[in-house]
């Protein structure tokens, strides 16, 4: 048994039931649990709600066959999971709702911004000076972060401590990345001109 943080009682073991059923009520269990977050869940916060010999590995690949023909999906990001929904429906999403707020609205130069961050961190504005030949204006640093695209990294060793930029867990979900090796190899993304050489 194991108490939630208002200090109700879940039976995580459910010796009562038979194994298949067991199997079944752990599964619903993650699935509720990634339907009610809005971050990645990480494999040990799963465990606190199915029985202690569960592998939560297994459960996910088993809800992962059991979603298969629904509209949403596990995704694996970071270190944890996610339900998001297929991008086959994403344009249904934007002509049925008003989404507007979700989109990132992000200039080219914004976007190339963030793709400096992204291959470099942690770096300072003087190190995107360094990239891009030019300052880097707080503004567009501060939409970045506002979007939660960046956040804030370890004060560099230089002088006067200056702040650093580095990536977040929002920017893996919002680019469909698990981890930061997923990143596009740098050349192809010169090749394509999405990066200037100098940047790569």
């Amino acid at each position: 048994m194991a108490k939630d943080h208002t200090g109700q009682v879940l039976d995580r073991e459910l010796e009562d039931l038979p194994a298949d059923l067991r199997w079944r009520e752990w599964m619903r269990r993650i699935e509720a649990v990634l339907f009610a977050s809005a971050s990645p869940m990480p494999r040990e916060d799963l465990a606190r709600v199915v029985g202690k010999g569960a592998s939560v590995d297994l459960l996910i690949d088993d809800l992962t066959a059991d979603l298969e023909e629904r509209s949403f999906e596990v995704a694996k990001v970071t270190a944890g999971w996610m339900l998001r929904t297929r991008p086959a429906y994403a344009a249904a999403i934007r002509t049925a709702a008003d989404v507007g707020e979700q989109d990132l609205d992000l200039r080219e130069y914004d976007v190339a911004v963030l793709a400096a961050i992204a291959y470099h961190q942690p770096i300072t504005r003087d190190g995107l000076k360094e990239i891009f030949g030019k300052e880097i204006s707080r503004d567009l640093i501060g939409r970045l972060h506002a979007c939660g695209l960046i956040g804030t990294g370890p004060r560099s060793p230089r002088r006067g401590a200056p702040y650093t930029y580095v990536t977040t867990e929002k920017f893996l979900v919002s680019f469909d990345l698990e981890t930061l090796q997923d990143l596009p190899d740098r050349e192809m993304l010169t090749d394509a001109g999405v990066l200037s050489t100098t940047e790569a």
